[in-house]
């Protein structure tokens, strides 16, 4: 029992990593029907593409410029997947 609780956990954890090593590609500057951590998300990203030129950003920076720790963390990454679903950004590997 505590061997197969090791392996999720070691699978979580390589999860978590691999998603932290991706970038995040604003495709629309739209949030309609989204909540506040998406918004920042999309407005952070936006920020970024008018003063830069460059619409895309990974996911570390992304919590970092945030100042997202611990459980916020994980609920930035949930909201990074919704916007994705919801066709406004394109997470893609590095």
């Amino acid at each position: 029992m505590l061997g197969g609780e090791l392996g999720g956990l070691r699978g979580r954890k390589s999860n978590e990593q691999t998603l932290v090593h991706t970038i995040v590609v604003l495709i629309r500057n739209t949030t309609w029907r989204c909540g506040k951590l998406e918004k920042s998300i999309v407005k952070h990203l936006y920020k970024r593409r008018v003063n830069f030129g460059k619409p895309s950003m990974s996911i570390r920076e992304i919590t970092q410029n945030l100042n997202l720790t611990g459980k916020k963390k994980d609920e930035c990454l949930d909201a990074i997947k919704r916007l994705e679903k919801r066709n406004i950004v394109k997470i893609l590997p590095l």
